[in-house]
């Protein structure tokens, strides 16, 4: 009987509530209790952003490439609907943070048994060391067709990543989010102007975001396509928003965790849907300057050399650069965040912060370095390939939990999934899974 009165205390959870992650920033943005809706919103303003970087990183850029160059517009309905599935998982991740001020990877471990815990911590640290290594080798490639700075040496600059975000820290969570919208505003700004040199044709915009058949029927579209979807949920964007979701200072009732939840979709919403512009303008890009000229392209280098002859300016590819370097930093400060709370949320460990992100970088940076090292570009390009197959991986044990999780009245209570909205995303859960399977068994076959 007092062990049922115990487990009833901590709401569902088979261990008790411990320190939160990221304690230094947890609870400090205060949200105002008065004032107009629009100013409560703001509040709230920030963490969705943070996520939406996970979606636009250098991993994503390839693909979106290739798919224009070689098909044109039609792959902008798998963009859109990669999109929406990514809003519906990280709005429960949010949800599981604001209900149970537990991130994912605590509610993992207050959960499971201590051994699954540890595969499943195991697994997390691979999935962000390969998305770390994504992005240090995007900033790295930035920075050798930027400044022509050798990709080794870029490797290794990336390393300084570390100071910024100590640094901006030290000042407070909004000035981590603040750094972050600034850096997809000049994303933003870059791919408009590029878009207005391309001079893209509106009508095929329009019906690229209309399903086509091709894309299932055509072996190759749907190839490219399940790299589009594969890559739509990374999975330590799971853990990572479900803590940052705890760093407003949200009222402990039942109102005030709904209007929380409220005011966190609309954040994780717009940023998602500011992400899919990213997206599809780089998509549509490469779609108005190369597939119009019976041009494939399938590597970042390639594009931005290209960019420049075709659309008449040098600056279409120093803003392609400028864009790639934004896109790889905005990665490295959400990547390195994420590496902290997994390890604080899964083994209750603290590190110091310079710490934690220096061992997060240096097992991303080795491999970067020998390889670039030994092979150039192409094993630059090789490592972000396995980059993404190592997060395809990692995926299923990070979705899954979260469905679980939040469809758990004994955890949720009044919050926990309808039942429309559970059978909608273990739909979405089977889909993304299944074509990251497809994709691993096309890419080894390859």
């Amino acid at each position: 009987m007092k062990n049922s009165m115990m487990r009833m205390d901590w709401g569902g959870w088979k261990k008790e509530r411990t320190i939160p992650s990221l304690p230094e920033v947890h609870r400090s943005l205060p949200v105002p209790a008065k004032g107009s809706w629009f100013r409560k919103f703001l509040a709230f303003v920030g963490p969705g952003y943070l996520v939406a970087v996970g979606y636009m990183d250098p991993g994503n850029w390839a693909t979106d490439i290739a798919g224009g160059s070689t098909f044109g517009y039609p792959l902008l309905f798998v963009i859109l609907l990669s999109n929406l599935m990514a809003i519906l998982l990280q709005t429960l991740a949010g949800k599981l943070g604001i209900v149970c001020g537990r991130d994912l990877a605590q509610a993992c471990r207050d959960h499971y048994s201590r051994p699954v815990s540890l595969f499943l911590w195991v697994l997390c640290e691979l999935a962000i060391a390969a998305c770390d290594l994504a992005e240090l080798l995007g900033t790295a490639i930035a920075l050798q067709l930027l400044f022509h700075i050798p990709l080794l040496i870029g490797v290794l600059l990336t390393a300084v990543d570390i100071i910024l975000i100590l640094l901006l820290q030290n000042k407070g969570f909004r000035y981590i989010e603040s750094i972050v919208v600034s850096f997809m505003v000049v994303i933003f700004l870059c791919f408009a102007v590029e878009l207005a040199l391309a001079h893209p044709t509106l009508h095929e915009i329009a019906k690229g975001f209309v399903p086509s058949s091709q894309i299932i029927t055509n072996p190759d579209m749907l190839y490219i396509a399940i790299g589009i979807l594969g890559a739509t949920v990374m999975p330590h964007n799971l853990y990572l928003h479900s803590s940052i979701v705890q760093t407003r200072a949200v009222p402990h009732t039942t109102d005030g965790k709904r209007a929380a939840i409220r005011f966190a979709t609309l954040d994780t919403t717009a940023a998602l849907f500011f992400a899919l512009f990213i997206n599809a303008a780089i998509l549509i890009l490469s779609a108005a300057s190369f597939h119009s000229f019976g041009m494939v392209v399938d590597d970042i280098s390639k594009a931005y050399q290209l960019l420049s002859p075709i659309l008449g300016t040098s600056a279409a590819s120093i803003l392609f650069g400028v864009a790639l370097l934004a896109s790889g930093q905005n990665s490295t400060l959400t990547g390195t965040l994420a590496g902290q709370i997994v390890m604080e949320g899964f083994l209750d460990l603290r590190l110091k912060p310079w710490l934690r992100r220096l061992i997060t970088r240096l097992i991303a940076i080795i491999p970067a370095a020998i390889m670039t090292a030994l092979y150039g570009a192409q094993g630059a390009m090789d490592l972000l390939v396995l980059s993404q197959v190592i997060l395809s991986l990692q995926l299923p044990f990070a979705i899954v939990p979260l469905i679980k999780f939040t469809g758990d009245k004994s955890k949720m209570g009044s919050f926990a999934n309808p039942r429309w909205l559970q059978i909608l995303a273990w739909l979405v859960a089977v889909i993304i899974i299944a074509f990251n399977l497809v994709l691993l068994v096309q890419i080894f076959y390859s």
